[in-house]
């Protein structure tokens, strides 16, 4: 019998990454053998930085993690679990109105794709309070941002704003 690996895909918009992505990503990784952070191109949301832009920052946040890679996507997320034979998705929970939406997802794609899973974990302490959104918003506003997102990430943010 062919062994296969555990495919996980950690999915979110990204704009920017945090540190309490990478927090959690990071935990994610070590609970699964291969973990996709899956970057969505979301026509709904007005986005900072463009899609290559959130891959690249990204792509450069998790580099130490050797099981993780980091792709864009402009497809449902059934779909592109099924293109990567993944059986998992990993949310993050910081509230319980994070979790009635997530909740919402999870059973839409086990609809559109039986065999698909939602696990969802909760950050630590450190950083449940950390949002892209309010990042931006502290950044836009002066404030200091060097302990919720990495330096180039930090970097390229106060480019962006100014």
């Amino acid at each position: 019998m062919k062994s296969k690996t555990l495919t996980a895909i950690f999915p979110g918009t990204f704009d920017p990454i945090t540190n309490g992505h990478i927090d959690l990503i990071t935990r994610a990784s070590q609970l699964f053998p291969r973990l996709i952070v899956a970057i969505a191109e979301n026509p709904n949301k007005k986005t900072l930085f463009a899609l290559d832009e959130r891959v690249n920052l990204a792509s450069t946040s998790v580099e130490h993690l050797l099981n993780v890679e980091v792709i864009g996507f402009d497809n449902l997320m059934a779909d592109f679990a099924q293109k990567h034979a993944a059986t998992v998705i990993v949310r993050g929970v910081r509230t319980t109105h994070d979790f009635e939406y997530e909740r919402q997802l999870a059973e839409m794609n086990r609809a559109l794709k039986s065999d698909l899973d939602t696990i969802f974990l909760m950050p630590s302490i450190a950083m449940g309070f950390i949002s892209s959104t309010i990042v931006k918003d502290v950044a836009y506003h002066g404030g200091d941002i060097t302990n919720l997102v990495p330096l180039h990430v930090k970097t390229q943010l106060l480019k962006r704003l100014t």
